[in-house]
């Protein structure tokens, strides 16, 4: 039992080597008053894509919504607007998207839909308040397995096409993502 360790010579201390357990019991409080390095891991991967001009979406169908521009993608796993989860990159994911509808009426519903693997798994529904642009969002936090696919469709009800579209620098049509750090 001791108090403090010191190095005897220079600033570092190494304890065991490749391939030793050391084992904190439950109950034991680790504090961290310094700099921590290669602890946890990273959230990636981590991708934000966006779709730069107009996608038309017709009343009453759920379209896949479209993605022509990436601000990042650290694992390259998006591809024609799909999210493949990378081999080994299993786990809790955050995911969000958006649009913005340009055109409606009051009450015209829109609905982002997120399909895993092809079917249904979350979605949500907004109604315009007024005749006007709109934008809408959601998240969610879903367990995905390596090779799930992950994509973003949408519906609206308005009775003719509506255009969903980003002014010139903005984002508003985007899905984004990243692993969660378990």
């Amino acid at each position: 039992e001791v108090n403090k360790i010191t190095p005897s010579t220079g600033t570092s201390i190494t304890l065991g080597d490749s391939g030793d357990t050391f084992t904190i019991p439950s109950g034991v409080t680790i504090t961290n008053n310094g700099t921590q390095t290669g602890f946890g891991g990273t959230n990636t991967p981590a991708f934000l894509v966006y779709n730069v001009g107009t996608q038309t979406i017709g009343s009453g169908t759920n379209t896949k919504l479209t993605f022509n521009t990436e601000l990042y993608d650290t694992d390259s796993a998006v591809s024609s607007s799909t999210f493949t989860v990378p081999s080994g990159k299993g786990g809790k994911y955050f995911l969000a998207g958006g649009f913005r509808i340009n055109g409606g009426s009051l009450g015209t519903y829109a609905q982002i839909h997120f399909y895993v693997n092809g079917s249904v798994v979350f979605h949500r529904v907004g109604r315009l308040v007024g005749n006007y642009n709109q934008t809408f969002d959601s998240a969610i936090t879903y367990t995905l397995s390596a090779g799930d696919t992950v994509e973003l469709y949408t519906k609206q009800n308005y009775g003719s096409n509506i255009d969903y579209s980003s002014e010139s620098g903005e984002k508003r049509q985007y899905f984004t993502g990243f692993k969660l750090v378990e």
